[in-house]
């Protein structure tokens, strides 16, 4: 009977911290997506902001040069 007693209690242990920590996780998740909920990451920039795609040649390249340029410096 205290055998029985001891494995029941143990199992009830067990379950309530992972109950908890399920919990502590599921707040903290809507806690971050509250946080970025209202970042716009897309809007326009504010001050003296410069197109960074603009080329710096007048001609334009093909899709080609760009992945020839693309696997030569890595980037």
């Amino acid at each position: 009977m205290k055998s029985w007693f001891k494995l029941v209690f143990q199992t009830l242990k067990v379950f309530i911290l992972f109950t908890g920590c399920t919990i502590l996780f599921y707040y903290g998740i809507m806690w971050v997506n509250e946080e970025y909920q209202d970042y716009h990451r897309y809007d326009e920039p504010r001050g003296s902001a410069v197109k960074v795609s603009a080329s710096g040649t007048s001609e334009e390249s093909g899709w080609f040069d760009r992945l020839i340029l693309f696997y030569k410096n890595g980037e």
